[in-house]
Order: C-alpha cells, then sequence, then structure tokens
C-alpha cells in the first residue's frame, strides 16, 4: 500500500498590525476528511449549544454597596465575563466584581462533560447573585476533538503519570470567555482561582494570547475573604443565597477526560485514599472476574472506533470511560510539581483517557521507525510541560503539534485490549502501514536479512569502543 505523503506547510508570513489593532491569533483544530484527521486553523469557537439567560425583574435578588454607573471600590469596568460554576465561591464574586468595579457581570459556564448535575439550576443561582446574564456553552465535541486528541497523538504524560486533564481543559474554557467577552462586548475576564494553583497561569496566558486587551480580574489574588466561613458571610452580608450542597471534604475538577481529587487526608503522601473517594471507577479488586477484549480503531494517531463501530471524540471517551471504569482502569496517584514551585499531591481518575492511550502507544510500535520515535518521546516531555504551563497557544506548541502530525500519519489501524482488574494489556496490534515484517524478523533464514552480515555490522558499529579498550590497554 503507498504511504500518504504529507508536508508541513511553510510558516505563513505576519501581516503588519497596528498598536491599537486586536487581531484575534486562530485557534487550531482537529478536522476529519477522506478517513483521516488533520489539522486546521479557525478563529471561531465552536458549540453544539449556546444557551443566554438574562437576569431581570425580582429574581435579580442580590444587592451590592458598589455603583455600576460611578465605579467600585477599586476602580470602574464596563462589564466583566465571569467563569462561573455556581458555587459558594463564583457565587460571591459576581457580587464582590459589581462592588469593587461597579461593573456588570456576566457569567459563563463551559460544558466539558462534567456532567449534568453540575450544571442543574446555574440559571436560577447566577440571577440571584446579581449577574445580567448567563451564558452555557457545550464545548464537549471541540474538548476532545481539538484539545485532547492533538495531546493523545503527541503522547504527552507530564511527570510521568499525570494524562493532562485540567490543563487540556482551561484553554478551551478561557477560549470560549474571550470569544463570549467579544460577542457581549465586555472588557475584562475574571475567574475564580487560588493564588497558589496552575490554574490562574493556564486560564490568563490564554486570555493573553487571543485578546491582549482584556482586563483580567482574579478576586482570590485581591480580596479579603480567605475561607468558605468569610465567603459565606459576605454571602449573607449582600443577599446572595448560599448554595445548600454537601460540602465535599475534597477538591475536584471533573471534565469528560478525568476527575481529579486533592485535600484532606491527600495532603499527608503517606496516608492511602479513601476507596469512597472514587467516582469514576471500581476498586480493580471489585472488577469483573472476567477480562473484557476491546478493539480501538485508530487513524493519523487518534481513536475513531471501538468494535468496528465509528463514534465521534466525545461519545468515543465517554463509552470507553464506562468501559474502563466498570474494570478499575485509569487511576494515578502522584505527587506533582506545580508551575508555582510547589509539590502537590493529586489523585486522578482517567478511565477512558488510559485505553486510549495504551492503544495509541502499541499502534506506533509498529507504524514508528526507531529514530522517529525516539524523537517523538523527547518531544512528548516538552509538549506536555508546555500545556500543563498553560502555554496551549504558544508558537511553539503549535510548531510542536505539526511534528506530530506529520510523523503520525502513518498511525493507522487497531488495536485489541485486554481489559482486567484496573489493568490495560495489549492482545493484538493491525496496520496496513506495519513496518513490521515476519520474513525479516523471524529466525529463519531469509532473502533480505543474511545473519552473516551480522559480524561486519558489529565491528564497525562496536569500533569506537574496541578503539579505546586498546588505548587503555596501551595496544
Amino acid at each position: 500500500m503507498p504511504l500518504p505523503m504529507r508536508r508541513l506547510a511553510a510558516a505563513p508570513s505576519l501581516p503588519a498590525v497596528h498598536p491599537h489593532d486586536s487581531p484575534a491569533p486562530p485557534s487550531v483544530r482537529l478536522r476529519r476528511q477522506h478517513g483521516r484527521v488533520s489539522m486546521e486553523r479557525s478563529s471561531t469557537t465552536t458549540a453544539r449549544g449556546v444557551s443566554c439567560v438574562m437576569a431581570s425583574g425580582k429574581e435579580h435578588a442580590a444587592t451590592t454597596s458598589g455603583d455600576e454607573k460611578k465605579g467600585g471600590l477599586r476602580g470602574k469596568l464596563k462589564k466583566v465575563v465571569l467563569a462561573y460554576s455556581g458555587g459558594l465561591d463564583t457565587s460571591v464574586i459576581v457580587p464582590w466584581l459589581r462592588e469593587n468595579y461597579g461593573c456588570e457581570v456576566v457569567c459563563f459556564t463551559a460544558d466539558v462533560g462534567q456532567g449534568d448535575i453540575e450544571l442543574e439550576g446555574l440559571e436560577k443561582k447566577a440571577k440571584a447573585s446579581g449577574a445580567s446574564q448567563l451564558v452555557v456553552k457545550d464545548l464537549t465535541e471541540e474538548f476532545v476533538g481539538e484539545y485532547i486528541y492533538p495531546c493523545l497523538r503527541a503522547g504527552a504524560v507530564y511527570e510521568r503519570k499525570y494524562l493532562l486533564g485540567t490543563s487540556m481543559a482551561r484553554p478551551v474554557i478561557a477560549k470560549a470567555m474571550v470569544d463570549v467577552a467579544k460577542e457581549v462586548g465586555a472588557d475584562a475576564v475574571a475567574h475564580g482561582c487560588t493564588g497558589k494553583g496552575n490554574d490562574q497561569v493556564r486560564f490568563e496566558l490564554t486570555f493573553y494570547a487571543l485578546n491582549p486587551e482584556l482586563k483580567v480580574v482574579a478576586p482570590w489574588r485581591e480580596w479579603d475573604i480567605t475561607g468558605r466561613e468569610d465567603a459565606i458571610e459576605y454571602a449573607k452580608k449582600h443577599n446572595v443565597p448560599i448554595p445548600v450542597s454537601k460540602k465535599s471534604i475534597y477538591s475536584r475538577d471533573r471534565n469528560l477526560w478525568h476527575l481529579s481529587h486533592e485535600g484532606d487526608i491527600l495532603e499527608d503522601p503517606a496516608n492511602e485514599p479513601k476507596e469512597d473517594m472514587y467516582m469514576m471507577s471500581v476498586s480493580p479488586e471489585n472488577a469483573p472476574s472476567k477480562p473484557e477484549y476491546l478493539e480501538i480503531g485508530i487513524v493519523a494517531g487518534v481513536p475513531t472506533s471501538i468494535n468496528g463501530k465509528d463514534l465521534s471524540p466525545a461519545t468515543l471517551l465517554a463509552k470507553l470511560n464506562e468501559i474502563g471504569g466498570k474494570h478499575g482502569i485509569g487511576r494515578i496517584d502522584m505527587v506533582e510539581n506545580r508551575l508555582v514551585g510547589m509539590k502537590s499531591r493529586g489523585v486522578y481518575e482517567t478511565p477512558g483517557g488510559t485505553i486510549m492511550a495504551a492503544a495509541v502507544r502499541e499502534l506506533e510500535s509498529l507504524t514508528l521507525d526507531r529514530e522517529t520515535m525516539q524523537w517523538k518521546d523527547m518531544l512528548a516531555l516538552k509538549y506536555a510541560e508546555l500545556v500543563y504551563a498553560g502555554r496551549w497557544f504558544d508558537p511553539l506548541r503549535l510548531s510542536m503539534d505539526a511534528f506530530m502530525e506529520t510523523i503520525t500519519t502513518t498511525t493507522t489501524g487497531s488495536v485489541t485490549l485486554k481489559l482486567y482488574k484496573g489493568s490495560v494489556t495489549v492482545a493484538s496490534r493491525k496496520s496496513p502501514y506495519s513496518l513490521y515484517r515476519e520474513d525479516i524478523s523471524s529466525f529463519e533464514n531469509g532473502e533480505i536479512y543474511d545473519q552473516a552480515d551480522a559480524e561486519g555490522f558489529i565491528r564497525l558499529y562496536g569500533l569506537p569502543t574496541r578503539v579505546r579498550a586498546m588505548l587503555e590497554k596501551g595496544i
């Protein structure tokens, strides 16, 4: 079968930009065409669903001491788009922004597969907190196709274990916030990230990359609120209904790729996680006693099908999460180095992602030669570091992505995996572009490989070793 040819396009020349112009840099996304996955640049956000909710009338119950016409305690902003979850922190940020910046607040929520429970009741909460508008966008397909799949194809893993679940989600959310800010005419964006974590960097580097003119407000780096009790008091003072929910002892982040757990007993690396903490997977000990086999179809380095059935990226991942979770796949406990300098301990559940990563890696063993695989593995470390550090839109990552796309052109075929009590093992690999030749690899002599040729090869390959030994022995 002839090899599909692909070459890197020359870097486009940059147009002259007036200092006051703010062109939006293109994003990069995966596009399926003619049975393969390729990259295309786009300056727009794709979303399956967008809903906007206006807050008005009696439901706009929250009060603030700031005057939006005159400005607030810390200055004046016109309109702020807030990354909004509906929890206590972001609920009190709404009146805090109005009080301190005299601004209108537009709440924005991204659906990246965190589940319907976390999206329920957001309209009512946003109105009650004093937001003028709630915007919800479904970004699940974009998240998987344009952010997860490039990382998967690159083999990006941070510090040997972390499959970058939160790191990949932040730029797609922040990009959507920039788009919403343009749509509603906002001059600022805000987030609820603390000053000790990685997410503040990931959000803000995306804001800078896509619209450097937007002002960024990070309340946790400004306000006097130091904890949950302070936030509750502030909410009561400003007539913000306190979200009624069972407070988790863990800090969690969930999306379609993973679920992370931090805090409480996990803050001591000597403590084993409690079994009741896990939500996406069963304990390997309690997984089925019978293994399950899955055939993962792969085109140009990314999964496209399960057991012969083609599925969209998000649907495929959701299905693998269900299957993998049932078998206790994808639990990771690690101590990682945060970007801000400290170490942190986290536990991650990534059942579907673990299966995907194993399938792609095994197929590459057939389709990549030694030198290409070694360079890919080396670059994957830097690629993961860039994604972890929030540098998704950096030219370096985009250039590395073009390299990864090119070398995985022939990573097409299928891999059959065996899932059993927390383990993923390969059972079969097949590719029309396989570099493995049974007639060459066989122990039997063949026409292509003559074992007698190895003697001359070893003499030449080992010549530096032999010369050094001769020098040391005075020969």
